[in-house]
């Protein structure tokens, strides 16, 4: 494992707090960046999580992890070789800081400075073809000798190839599971190879977490956001990778896929993005030149990674300010910004309402900072 890199760094007990901030029930990405905004620690905003939950309506008080819970955690991630980057430290992945609502710790095994690499992304079917399969390790291979780090999800089949082409050159592999839970079981001696040659393995779940269903979009989340550009070979229709590819266009990363068989139901997806205006590939060139002109780049600052509002100038919200506030939301998402116009309410308190309304659980966030009304949340 690699020392951290000189540069603004969390102290221990700051760490420990923003674990234990993360790790509680309710607490997202976007939830966990507002109380911190709010309130200027994590150690002030855990102590009003349970004023805030019952605020938003919370039928109970979720439990928050202990100290002796977080400080585990940090013992488990110690004793795999690995530690925890936070997004304001030298270590913390450039394009996942500027992707829509970045993880504020990530768990990190192997070397951070694979990272510095422009990075492209590459997934795939899991019953992946011979040809698939050796298209996947071909191009890894040549985008690592053209300097590219080579980022995918260490799933069967297309990911796998892709790592194992990009092993001597810096790969990253997102895990939807805990870093020690590596998914599928078999790639457990794959994820120890990446780390041990020079590339990363990289989860924001909690160590010891079985991977479940509705993790793996969150894992395709951060494969598409650490890269510039993503490359689909092999997916079928209402797959896996076509989610990514879709979420790697909402963050306005360059979306490519290779050509196949319009008779194998295992290329009908990555057709589909073809003729949807996805750049066509047969070798490492097609991805290089259009990425090229972007590597060395800033990506530009997601907006809703942007400061958030004053809370300090505003009052706080009253039962008619979040009264004004549920009457609007539903089922369909609406942005933020709307809500604001039509309450007429200042943006201060209704980002406070919607925080508590997000930590009870009656609402969802989507991209691009919208938000809707989870019927029947707790």
């Amino acid at each position: 494992m690699s020392k951290p890199a000189a540069g603004p760094r969390l102290s221990d007990r700051q760490r420990l707090s923003w674990l234990r901030l993360i790790r509680a029930q309710n607490v997202g990405p976007a939830s966990f960046r507002e109380l911190i905004n709010r309130f200027g620690s994590a150690e002030t905003a855990l102590e009003m999580l349970p004023e805030l939950m019952i605020s938003g309506g919370a039928r109970k008080i979720v439990r928050i992890p202990s100290v002796e819970e977080a400080e585990a955690e940090l013992e488990a991630a110690g004793e795999n070789g690995a530690r925890f980057v936070g997004i304001g430290e030298a270590d913390y992945p450039p394009m996942l800081k500027n992707m829509d609502n970045p993880p504020p710790l990530i768990a990190m095994k192997g070397e951070a400075a694979v990272f510095r690499l422009p990075a492209v992304a590459i997934v795939g079917a899991r019953n992946a073809s011979l040809a698939g399969i050796k298209m996947a390790r071909m191009l890894a291979a040549d985008l690592g000798r053209d300097g590219y780090a080579v980022v995918s999800g260490l799933a069967r089949g297309i990911d796998t190839a892709a790592h194992q082409g990009s092993l001597s050159t810096g790969t990253i592999g997102v895990l939807a599971g805990g870093l020690d839970v590596p998914y599928p079981p078999e790639n457990a001696g794959l994820c120890d190879d990446i780390a041990e040659r020079g590339g990363a393995v990289i989860s924001e779940m909690p160590f010891g977490w079985q991977p479940r269903a509705q993790d793996f979009p969150r894992r395709n989340r951060l494969v598409a956001g650490a890269a510039l550009g993503l490359v689909v070979i092999e997916a079928a229709q209402r797959s896996g990778s076509l989610i990514s590819a879709r979420l790697a266009g909402e963050m306005g990363r360059l979306v490519f896929a290779v050509p196949g068989s319009p008779l194998d139901p295992r290329c009908a997806g990555s057709n589909s993005l073809l003729k949807d205006g996805a750049t066509l590939v047969t070798e490492a060139s097609d991805v290089s030149g259009a990425i090229a002109p972007l590597a060395g780049t800033r990506p530009p600052m997601a907006a809703s990674s942007e400061k958030g509002p004053d809370f300090s100038a505003t009052p706080p919200p009253g039962e008619d300010e979040r009264s004004g506030v549920l009457e609007v939301l539903g089922p369909t998402p609406v942005a933020v910004d709307e809500i604001i116009r039509h309450t007429g309410l200042n943006a201060a308190q209704v980002s406070m309402v919607l925080l508590e309304l997000d930590l009870a659980g009656r609402i969802e966030r989507h991209a691009g900072g919208n938000v809707s009304l989870v019927f029947g949340g707790s």
